[in-house]
């Protein structure tokens, strides 16, 4: 069996996203798209933890044994996890079984439940960092693209004051992009808004 080119092969992309469909479909329907729902912010955020010092790719393979493994990610129900529920995440093949991000994103659940709580979202919280817009670059290299910016910074600083784990400039910058605060998509992607 070999494998297809996507259907829309000939659209301009950002060169990051490669040939690989997965990786394609993730350019095309989700990168740089503004997201308002806690759930999915949490979704990236503990994907985003996971992935430090690993390719995006390989959470991306990843993505569905993680929504099973955290319980469709859940706040309420992670953050109830114990040392059974850890024990059983270092045996879950379908994650990266690492003990510190295992720790860090139920830890991180129950910091997001407390900025809930405090905001009424934490979409509040996490857009107010960007005046509730998303940030739009025109970027036209990959080489421009900064890996933090002083947003991330601050972001960071935020997040880490709160107990967040796993929350550096770098990640947060990273974080930013997955959900639409930051578009960065090159100026002839034809997933740029300007296109």
């Amino acid at each position: 069996m070999t494998d297809r080119p996507p259907p829309d092969a000939d659209l301009p992309r950002c060169p990051w996203c490669g040939t690989d469909p997965l990786y394609v479909a993730y350019h095309d329907q989700e990168w740089g798209v503004p997201v308002f729902d806690d759930r999915r912010l949490l979704e990236f955020l503990i994907l985003e933890g996971a992935q430090a010092g690993l390719a995006w790719i390989t959470i991306l393979r990843k993505r569905e044994g993680y929504r099973q493994a955290f319980a469709g990610f859940d706040p309420n129900t992670v953050a109830a996890f114990g040392d059974e529920d850890v024990a059983r995440l270092l045996a879950d093949p379908g994650i990266v079984r690492n003990r510190a991000k295992i720790q860090a994103a139920i830890g991180n659940a129950r910091a997001f439940l407390a900025i809930q709580s405090e905001f009424g979202s934490f979409a509040r919280f996490m857009w107010d960092f960007v005046g509730g817009a998303p940030l739009v670059n025109h970027w036209t290299r990959l080489d421009e693209i900064p890996a933090r910016t002083e947003v991330s910074d601050a972001l960071s600083r935020a997040l880490k004051a709160r107990d967040f784990k796993f929350v550096g400039s770098t990640i947060c910058y990273a974080h930013m992009q997955a959900v639409g605060m930051v578009n960065d998509h090159l100026v002839n992607c034809h997933r740029h808004p300007g296109r």
